[in-house]
């Protein structure tokens, strides 16, 4: 008798916990997008480029059936970019040094750099020069999304490249190696929250790492992590000068889902900042609710995408259009811009 009352508290109890997260998740879902930057739209290209995403996307799903690695590494361009100076294409200038001879930047591929270019270069032959290369690289890295699988959004356009670059601000790139204190700090220096870190710490769900990016978790040998993969990384990197890269995601490696949180939850996460998540009290519920509800995942990345995606972007007069994704307009690429614009303008 006493055993089946605690039993009917218990599935009581269940219920009741039902219940309240499904009244979270409609609640969560009813919220929406962020605010978008003056200067930006939803439709900002409906008139002069209508056909602008579906050429970024048809591009990169042919880049991809090739060469799917290049996905997260175009991921890797947005967060670098957007995270220093702003969304505005600075990552991409060629300097002496510039953005990516940074050391924090080494691990910056350049075939998706020339990716990015030859978007611009499909786009901008369609269309005319009007289209920036910030607007291609975070329409390149919402594609990569949905092309691996994960969810198909929109995101404002109308973004202008920057006349210059920022090596110092680099130095504030998030780091694998850094505990959650530290990221959020970080992620709020840039008016991203809680949720936006975990949201967006999602993204490792694709990609791989280089053995010096974790090996501080194998030397000394971390005990919090899973003892099986413990062995596997040991034995992929035997040092930290390794050459060798694991699965960001070992379950799913080029899949975007929600495997991610799961892996922290069995100690399974790669970096120090991922699996961290898992342990701090401010993050923890959030990587199990993503865990338990890849929607509910979905809805906050978009959100945290979308907010990182308008981070001190230039707009109308300020900047330009490259002519080329890695080098500042010369004067006669100017004038060529401009009478391209005034050709593309509606009746």
């Amino acid at each position: 008798m006493a055993k089946s009352s605690c039993c009917s508290c218990l599935n009581s109890l269940f219920l009741i916990c039902s219940i309240l997260f499904s009244s979270y998740m409609i609640c969560c879902e009813a919220e929406g997008n962020p605010a978008v930057v003056n200067g930006l739209s939803y439709s900002f290209y409906s008139e002069s480029c209508p056909n602008l995403e579906t050429i970024v996307t048809n591009h990169l799903r042919k880049v991809f059936n090739q060469t799917h690695w290049q996905a997260p590494a175009l991921l890797v361009i947005f967060f670098h970019d957007c995270f220093v100076q702003g969304c505005d294409g600075s990552l991409l200038l060629d300097g002496n040094p510039g953005e990516r001879d940074h050391p924090l930047n080494r691990g910056i591929s350049s075939k998706a750099l020339q990716t990015i270019d030859e978007l611009r270069e499909v786009v901008h032959n369609h269309c005319g020069r009007i289209v920036s290369c910030a607007d291609i690289t975070v329409l390149a890295a919402r594609d990569v999304i949905f092309l691996s699988g994960g969810p198909y959004f929109n995101v404002p356009l109308g973004r202008r490249d920057s006349l210059n670059f920022n090596i110092e601000e680099t130095n504030n790139l998030p780091l694998p190696y850094n505990i959650t204190d530290v990221t959020l700090k970080t992620f709020e220096s840039k008016n991203l929250d809680v949720i936006d870190v975990v949201a967006l710490s999602g993204v490792h769900t694709i990609g791989r790492a280089h053995c010096h990016t974790f090996y501080n978790r194998l030397s000394p040998q971390d005990p919090t992590m899973d003892k099986t993969l413990a062995k596997i990384l040991n034995s992929t990197c035997p040092t930290t000068y390794s050459r060798n890269t694991f699965p960001l995601d070992f379950r799913t490696p080029k899949t975007f889902d929600n495997k991610y949180y799961i892996n922290l939850m069995n100690h399974q996460g790669l970096f120090t900042s991922d699996q961290d998540l898992f342990k701090d009290k401010r993050t923890k519920g959030l990587v199990e609710a993503f865990a338990l509800n890849q929607t509910f995942f979905f809805h906050k990345f978009i959100h945290a995408f979308i907010k990182m995606s308008q981070l001190d972007v230039l707009t109308r007069n300020q900047g330009e259009i490259r002519a080329k994704c890695n080098l500042i307009n010369d004067e006669s690429s100017t004038v060529k811009s401009i009478v391209d614009e005034i050709v593309q303008l509606p009746n």
